[in-house]
């Protein structure tokens, strides 16, 4: 195992979570650390869980992940993207700070939809990246999870920073982040393109 292999592995993971967790910043009227924690807890743990979940079930359910993940991502994506855009746009919406926006339910579907790639990687540990061991899968689980759980808590902060001055605009452009996120998923899971 390559430590600047699973590095390098661990930011390109952490990029969908990183854009997702921008998005996040702009729901909110002020970043506060419980944030951006938040968001880093629970990319930073799916994108940690997911390659372990990869590598236990190894081959044996490769073929069906790698065959709907990409559709999954999408659509879970596109209904947060359009959510957050109707809700930008709504005058009522425009005045409110959005917790909810970090609530337990709403993290755990963009965690799952921004980690499920990862899910397909640990599946290839083996033949990748020579991890056979049970420490080298702790190891690796454990630098992306930490990765995306600082690019993550960053991205919540960058998101505030450029919401805050442009609060009804950036949440509409966040949303359709989002949206664009889920098809760029969905164009690779089908091979049309590779970004």
């Amino acid at each position: 195992m390559n430590i600047l292999d699973i590095v390098i592995l661990g930011i390109a993971l952490s990029m969908d979570a990183f854009a997702v967790a921008v998005c996040k910043g702009l729901a909110v009227d002020k970043a506060k650390i419980k944030h951006c924690l938040i968001a880093g807890v629970w990319f930073g743990g799916f994108q940690g869980l997911m390659p372990a979940i990869g590598f236990v079930f190894g081959s044996t359910f490769a073929k069906y992940i790698e065959k709907y993940d990409h559709w999954v991502g999408f659509i879970l994506l596109a209904l947060i993207g359009v959510n957050m855009i109707k809700e930008a746009l709504s005058k009522e919406e425009q005045n409110e700070c959005h917790e909810n926006s970090f609530a337990a339910k709403t993290m755990f579907v963009m965690a799952v939809a921004t980690s499920i790639d990862a899910l397909a990687v640990g599946i290839t540990f083996p033949t990748s990246f020579g991890i056979t061991s049970v420490v080298d899968v702790i190891i690796a689980v454990l630098i992306i999870g930490i990765l995306t759980f600082i690019l993550s808590a960053i991205g919540v902060k960058i998101g505030n920073i450029f919401g805050t001055k442009y609060k009804p605009k950036a949440e509409v452009t966040g949303g359709v982040i989002l949206i664009l996120l889920g098809i760029k998923i969905l164009l690779e899971g089908l091979n049309i393109v590779s970004l």
